[in-house]
């Protein structure tokens, strides 16, 4: 099979809602398969945009003075930050119309359940690391993290 036939039938498979597509030939048979991470990737790559966006303004704000930068370190100093171990994308409930493990103010206690993190198709609970009231929420659902980022403070 010619090479540019092959790409694009790759384009229009990636491009439609057809999961799986078998073409036999002459000259041989060619299967290509959708598959999940690949189609979750682009979708998770206009979430690491505004984060990225975010981090921009943060930036500007701490070269414009050491004040911005003092407020915002004393604002991530005033809890407990509650850290993803792992990369991946972060939910706040169970399923998309559950009600979320953890709101701000709600109380929580320590190795209760307060997210999950999804990596390679694999739900990942994330339990507190200590006691207390959640008094932000770092991410928003449906966000990439990163390992080491702050998810929550908890007071």
């Amino acid at each position: 099979m010619d090479l540019r036939k092959l790409k694009t039938l790759i384009d229009l498979v990636s491009e439609s809602n057809v999961s799986e597509l078998e073409i036999t030939e002459a000259e041989g048979k060619v299967r290509i398969v959708k598959s999940a991470p690949v189609t979750a990737m682009p979708m998770a790559m206009p979430m690491a945009a505004p984060m990225v966006s975010a981090t921009a303004p943060a930036l500007a704000a701490a070269a414009a003075g050491a004040v911005p930068a003092a407020a915002a370190e004393a604002a991530v100093e005033t809890g407990h930050v509650v850290k993803s171990p792992m990369v991946g994308t972060f939910y706040r409930s169970s399923s998309p119309g559950a009600k979320p493990f953890a709101e701000v103010g709600d109380e929580v206690k320590e190795g209760q359940p307060i997210c999950i993190i999804e990596a390679m198709k694999i739900m990942n609970e994330i339990e507190t690391d200590k006691a207390g009231t959640i008094s932000k929420i770092l991410v928003e659902n449906g966000q990439a993290v990163e390992y080491g980022q702050p998810l929550f403070v908890i007071e």
